[in-house]
This record gives C-alpha cells, structure tokens and sequence, in this order.
C-alpha cells in the first residue's frame, strides 16, 4: 500500500520471456497486487510468469487467448484491478524498459488524491536525445504535438509513454470496452481523460534503453494510424464537450480555421505556380489568398487558447 492506498501493477506481456521475470522481480514491495496480462505470447512468457507466481503470491496471470494488441492488455489489466478493488492501477511495460525506482513518483500524486491520472515523461530529462534512438525522439516529439491539441491537455508532452498510473474512480467512469486496443491506446486514453474532465500530471522518468527489449514499432506504419486516431478523437472530444455538456463558442472557430487555413495556403501556393510557370496573376486574387491564409491561421490560434483556458483546471503541477 501507499497512502493508504491499495496499489497494483499491470504489465502487459508479449514475446517477453527474456525480460519479464526481470521486470517483475523489480517491482517494489509497496504493490500489492501485480497483473501480468499475455497478449497471447508464443515464446514461454507464460510460463516464466507461472514460475515467477509460485515465488510472489502478488502475481496474478491473465492470458488472451490471442493477439489483441497493448492496448487491449493494459485494458484486461484494468479490469482486473477494478475486480481486486485496487485503488491505484499502474503500468510497467514487461520489457525493462521502465526504471522501477520511478515507480513511487508516479503513483504518489495519484495515491495522494492530487491527479487523476499521471504519465511518465522521457522527453524533461535532460539526456533524452542521447538516451532514446533519434526517429523514436521525433516521432515522440511529433505526436505529442498532435496529442496535445487532440486530447486539451496542452502541459503533456511523450504521449507514447506507458508509463502511468490512474485511480479506482477515473477507471469506473471510462467506457474500457471503447479504448483503442493497439500502440496508440495512451494517445486516445488522454482524450477519454479530457472529455470526462480528470486531471492529468506529466512525472519526469529516466528513459531505458539497450537492456535487451525489442521494438516491433515501425513508425512508417504507426505514425498515420495515430494520427487519424487523434483526428476522430479530437472531434469527438469537441462535439461532447463543447457541444453536448457545455456550449463554447471555440468549436466555430476551429471549423472556420480548419476551412479558411487550408483555403488560404493551397490558394496561396496555386497562385504562386501560376505566377512563376504561366503568367501575372491579379492582385486582388493574391490579396483573398493572404485574407483566408492569416484569418484562418488568427481562427486556429483562437481556437487553441479558448481551449487552453477552458481545460487549465486538469492541469497538475
């Protein structure tokens, strides 16, 4: 316990079998209950986990019978702490790469009743750029960019991290079954977060690399299917939000911004093929292109920042 808070760890498993009895062996003594969840593994980390269960009564394994993706496991893993009646669920990856002495600074803010939520972040270490591989750090950087604005926490930054902990009550409130279930589910988490109006702390973490993980992340392939995972998300958090509960005038100002921005550019950028491959192009043309570019972009910014104050209460400290 911590806090007088009962406390598990969820750690979702595939193909970990080299890793996991590590991961579960460092997981400090204040856990109560550890829930290892096999998303259907092929490599005997079922069976590591068994050994390691008859060692640490804490251990409790759940296994999928096949392949649902992370997403789905951290989920299977939540529900059964919700079943436990686990009063803070956390969330180490089975791979080592979450430094367990980081641990107790994830928990605590939940444990103590100041966040909802809280996430690990990589990224306010000071040696991240050396520390994680470069297109890791870029497309980090990038979707954390899109999560911001996606999900309203605008103080988050390493959305991709999996590193956190939630409370007994912000579990009970989310629908669990409509978490996307594969890498993406943190991104489409924060925003389930928001539109319930949780409070969400970033904690500086120590990034781990090299201690043997594979990565099965291809970025080509992930990149795209996060992004449109943010777009739904994003209108769907608007629309419920500051339609359904609560009118704001900011949606208006997204829509016009997201119509008269790319209006304005690919106007602007026409104009310019024109003018340089065909012939003059009249200055009233150039001037609408310039008017739809910069009111647009004056929308988008409106926009943000109604957003911003509107969601500066989830902030934590």
């Amino acid at each position: 316990m911590y806090a007088d808070k009962t406390i598990a760890v969820v750690v979702p498993a595939y193909n970990e079998a080299h890793l996991i009895e590590k991961t579960l062996q460092s997981i400090p003594d204040f856990v109560d209950a550890i829930i290892v969840v096999d998303d259907a593994s092929t490599d005997g980390t079922k069976n590591t986990v068994v050994l390691c269960k008859a060692k640490d009564s804490r251990i409790n394994l759940v296994t999928h019978e096949t392949n649902l993706g992370v997403g789905a496991a951290i989920v299977t893993g939540y529900k059964k702490a919700m079943d436990l009646g686990m009063e803070v669920a956390a969330v180490m990856a089975g791979d080592g790469q979450m430094d367990p002495e980081d641990l107790t600074d994830i928990v605590v803010p939940v444990a103590e009743g100041a966040a909802d939520y809280t996430k690990g972040n990589r990224l306010f270490h000071g040696h991240a750029w050396h520390l994680m591989p470069r297109h890791r750090y870029l497309g980090n950087s990038f979707l954390s960019l899109l999560t911001k604005i996606a999900s309203g926490y605008w103080h988050i930054a390493d959305s991709q991290s999996g590193f956190t902990a939630i409370s007994l009550s912000a579990l009970q409130a989310l629908d669990l079954d409509k978490v996307y279930r594969r890498y993406g589910m943190p991104n489409d988490f924060l925003i389930r977060l928001n539109e319930h109006g949780f409070r969400v702390k970033d904690v500086p973490i120590r990034p781990v690399y090299g201690v043997g993980e594979t990565s099965g992340i291809n970025l080509i392939e992930v990149v795209p299917r996060i992004v449109w995972i943010l777009w739904k998300g994003f209108w769907r958090r608007l629309f419920f939000k500051y339609v359904i509960q609560d009118f704001h005038p900011l949606i208006f100002f997204y829509l016009l911004g997201l119509v008269l921005f790319p209006g304005g550019l690919l106007s602007g950028l026409y104009l310019l093929y024109h003018r340089l491959f065909i012939g003059p192009v009249a200055v009233t043309s150039a001037l609408f292109a310039v008017f739809l570019f910069i009111s647009g972009l004056q929308s988008l910014f409106f926009a943000m920042w109604f957003d911003m104050e509107y969601n500066k209460d989830l902030k934590i400290r």
